[in-house]
């Protein structure tokens, strides 16, 4: 009989033996409260009634969960919990700098304000195909890539968004539907399936996951491993999932497909995901190889912001429009990731905090604007100045700032890009910044005048009737507009428009906590310190 061993087990060789601190709670919540919320709206799938009004004390929690989160990681600083209490890097890790918890809270904000903007957007239906659960597994998805310490854990929450987003997509199986969502859904794959590819073979290179840990070991593996190939391969999927040129054909073809409310979703948080990604693994993880490729990300910045400029100029649908908006602002976002350094850097994270926010109220603003006018279509909308000089006079203040222009949020982070590019040298990229802004401003203009400005056709009928001139006249009457939304539709737009008035007024808030995040990314002993207390590998 084999004998028994009586010398005690040593759990803190394997183990974190220091109880679970409120703070480190927090960082697993957000995840938490979507999937939970999540579960329980799927198992009350024949009470749909009640979904909104499970949903929204959910997001609402959320919002305040991420704000505490975000108060404390500003005093304290970045905050890890191991799950199953394994010792790093072995264990999964949570881990939450001044980056991801800003962004998280933008998040849950703006998936707040659309599932109130829901109740007058999704019908019965719509909430019967799952609209919320869908919304709610979606926010676990969008927190626990912003959150997580573990870069196969953030391939992970790209599935669940994307899977979540699948169903988001189809709400009403409409035919325009199923064609956006399988040009979205092919190139998602696609950029999805170059992520795992490039994590097996980072996995293969350094033997970890946790990106503390591969931030360590990089500088001694460089010059045996091929970390360049590594980082072209992350550069080329996390630009895909953004949408940067020229692999952005499917959000504007895509975008436009589904209930409005999902559109403004989309447009504020999933693309920020892709671009937070990047910024994560190549500014923190593989900061030589983002300095290599730092040229060809700030030529794919440019290409990606002027030409999603010139194809808003062409669109004739609101919807369309935004979609090529959406595009644009991705290049300036990369614009920062190629200047970077803490000027860089802070103006990507300040423009991706303004875009998530603007983005949302614009798209929730184009439903409005159909729901007065009667159509997305241009040729079909005009005299909304007349009919509501409020709502005009709203929209044109968003305008201003999608078009970065002052006071608004989007004049910062532009301004912030135009003088990081100069200090480099880089004139060519402050002159596309420039030139991509004053285009833009041209198609808001352009929006502005046709669909706000331009009076409705009045339909008269001449003393001949039945002429062709009367004929003529009648068939130039204005489409029918649809029903008002409910005054909930207005109040998510409202609160989102003063958050970017806000943004524009008292920047420096805001700026200030930019800088910050930038700083942590650029140099995350404070990130490490926060994994490996001890100062090193266990």
């Amino acid at each position: 009989m084999a004998a028994t061993s009586s010398s005690p087990i040593d759990l803190s060789l394997a183990l974190v033996m220091a109880p679970s601190t409120g703070a480190e709670w927090l960082t697993i919540l957000p995840v938490a409260i979507g999937l939970g919320f999540g579960a329980v709206l799927m198992m009350l799938r024949h009470s749909t009634k009640a979904h909104p009004f499970i949903a929204i004390p959910g997001l609402a929690l959320m919002v305040l969960v991420d704000a505490l989160l975000l108060a404390h990681v500003a005093a304290n600083g970045p905050v890890t919990m191991m799950m199953g209490r394994w010792l790093p890097p072995f264990g999964i890790a949570f881990t939450v700098d001044l980056t991801g918890a800003l962004l998280a809270l933008a998040a849950a904000v703006v998936a707040l304000a659309g599932s109130i903007y829901a109740l007058g957007d999704i019908n019965q239906s719509g909430r019967r195909y799952g609209f919320y659960p869908f919304l709610m597994v979606l926010m676990a998805g969008v927190s626990g890539a912003f959150l997580t310490g573990d870069i196969f854990n953030l391939y992970v929450w790209f599935e669940v968004l994307l899977i979540s987003s699948f169903g988001l997509l189809i709400l009403g199986s409409e035919r325009e539907q199923i064609d956006g969502a399988l040009k979205y859904a092919v190139l998602n794959l696609i950029g999805t399936t170059l992520f795992l590819i490039a994590v097996g073979y980072l996995y293969a290179i350094f033997g970890t996951l946790n990106m503390a840990d591969i931030a360590q070991k990089a500088a001694g593996l460089r010059d045996t491993a091929p970390l360049m190939t590594l980082g072209a391969l992350f550069v080329f999927a996390f630009g895909m999932k953004a949408a940067a040129f020229p692999v952005n054909f499917w959000l504007p073809a895509s975008y436009h497909t589904p209930r409005i409310v999902v559109s403004a979703l989309f447009a504020g948080l999933l693309t920020k995901v892709g671009v937070y990604a990047l910024l994560r693994v190549m500014v923190m993880l593989l900061p030589v190889e983002r300095e290599a490729l730092s040229l060809v990300i700030a030529i794919v910045a440019a290409l990606t912001m002027v030409l999603g400029a010139m194809g808003a100029l062409a669109q004739s649908d609101i919807r369309r429009f935004l979609g090529f908006v959406v595009v644009s602002g991705i290049g300036y976002m990369l614009a920062g990731a190629a200047i970077a350094g803490t000027a860089g850097l802070s103006a990507a994270i300040f423009y991706a905090l303004h875009s998530i926010v603007l983005m949302t109220a614009l798209y929730l603003l184009a439903g409005e604007a159909a729901r007065r006018g009667g159509s997305y279509r241009l040729e079909s909308l005009s005299g909304l100045w007349a009919s509501a000089p409020a709502f005009a006079g709203l929209s044109l203040g968003l305008f201003f700032a999608g078009s970065g222009l002052p006071p608004f949020s989007g004049f910062w982070p532009k301004a912030m890009l135009v003088k990081a590019s100069l200090d480099i040298g880089a004139w060519w990229l402050a002159g596309s910044i420039l030139i991509a802004g004053f285009l833009t401003t041209i198609a808001f203009g352009r929006l502005f005048l046709l669909a706000y400005w331009r009076p409705a056709p009045v339909a008269t009928v001449a003393a001949g009737e039945g002429t062709p001139a009367a004929d003529a006249a009648v068939s130039s009457a204005p489409i029918a507009p649809v029903p008002r939304a409910p005054a909930s539709a207005m109040l998510p737009i409202l609160v989102l428009s003063a958050l970017v008035v806000w943004f524009g007024l008292f920047p420096e808030p805001l700026i200030d906590l930019s800088q910050r995040a930038a700083i942590g990314l650029a140099d995350p002993a404070a990130y490490l310190k926060s994994v490996f207390p001890a100062g090193g590998q266990p």
